[in-house]
């Protein structure tokens, strides 16, 4: 029996690039898709105007708080950290928010198609599947805009706070390319020779 030849070459080290979440990546649902939703659906109407107010206010607080123990870089950078959280979140909601919508036009479309027994009306007094996907996504498309204000707020204290606008932290390219580990790898494979 024959051994699998092996490649005498190493495998390169693949290090993903996490590229960082702007605020225009969040823009999926604005106050008057929000507002038909929560209309078409009997879901609560968001205060959208006063969800961003007070997130930027409470970051706001919460910088000034914090002034004096704190130096300009590390009230930069502690910023940085808490937007980046909100604006990661409302983009997290955003997806599921764009997915739980797709389903819902999935499973509502084969609703039309009368052929197909497995996507009927489920029993008396209950949703159909479709139903239950369409409020779904409507409840995710509520909790998305919310999310999308508070990181709105949060970008705008921001501003106010260090003065600048805000960007998503770019993990910067590690241009390293023969670290010690490597190096060791190198010599041990080169007995192999």
């Amino acid at each position: 029996m024959t051994k699998p030849v092996r490649s005498s070459r190493a495998s390169a080290r693949v290090i993903p690039l996490r590229k960082g979440t702007t605020l225009e990546m969040v823009r999926l649902a604005d106050a008057a898709q929000a507002q038909r939703i929560s209309e078409s659906f009997g879901l609560a109407i968001l205060d959208s105007d006063g969800i961003r107010d007070l997130h930027e206010r409470l970051i706001i607080e919460t910088a000034d708080a914090l002034k004096d123990g704190l130096s300009e870089r590390a009230m930069q950078i502690h910023l940085q950290r808490i937007v980046g959280a909100y604006v990661g979140s409302a983009h997290g909601a955003g997806q599921f928010y764009t997915r739980a919508v797709t389903e819902a036009r999935d499973a509502t479309a084969k609703l039309a198609n009368d052929g197909r027994d497995e996507d009927l009306d489920g029993p008396v007094g209950f949703d159909s599947q479709a139903q239950r996907k369409r409020e779904f996504a409507a409840d995710m498309g509520v909790q998305s805009h919310a999310l999308r204000m508070a990181a709105e707020g949060a970008v705008a204290a921001y501003e106010k706070v260090v003065g600048e606008t805000w960007k998503p932290f770019e993990r910067p390219v590690d241009n390293t390319t023969d670290t010690v580990g490597r190096k060791a790898a190198k010599a041990q494979m080169s007995a192999f020779d």
